[in-house]
């Protein structure tokens, strides 16, 4: 059997991670500012039963993890009745989330050392999207690196890790 995360020459964790919620409706909103940061407003909503997903990218990850995450979040069968995505075509909201990679072991401050930099985050969150919508996935998204505001209504609750 294959690990899913493996590590890196570097002895860094490798591996996409997601924390997928189970949703009744989900929003997401930008907070504009003064520094020429778009207006503030709401720029992704689901309706009814869907996932909310964060997704966080390390060191190594590849775009051949993005479509296999985007896989597993089509597929996996979490909605009511034990149905998929992909059973009842239930939307997707998708917000990239670099502190899933935080490490607070030590101190009281957390160190962002695992999380990949934006320059290489970015195009993964944008190909685990692209991944969705070409398997048939409605997806709303997030503002990658702004200030969102996440306002949803947890079904269950029911919240999953999931690392590929």
């Amino acid at each position: 059997m294959q690990a899913l995360c493996t590590r890196s020459a570097q002895d860094r964790l490798v591996c996409m991670r997601a924390v997928i919620q189970r949703v009744d409706g989900a929003s997401v909103a930008v907070a504009g500012g003064a520094d020429g940061a778009p207006e503030p407003g709401k720029v992704g909503e689901i309706v009814g039963e869907g996932l909310c997903v964060l997704v966080g990218v390390t060191h190594g990850d590849t775009p051949q993890k993005a479509a296999q995450l985007a896989r597993k979040l089509w597929s996996l069968r979490i909605l009511e009745g034990e149905k998929s995505c992909s059973d009842v075509n239930a939307p997707l909201l998708v917000i990239s989330q670099f502190t899933l990679y935080g490490d607070a072991r030590k101190g009281r401050r957390p160190t962002w050392n695992a999380a990949a930099p934006g320059e290489v985050a970015e195009p993964l969150v944008d190909e685990v999207v692209a991944q969705l919508r070409a398997l048939g996935a409605r997806v709303e998204t997030g503002r990658f690196g702004a200030d969102m505001r996440v306002t949803l209504t947890n079904h269950g609750p029911f919240t999953v890790l999931v690392e590929v």
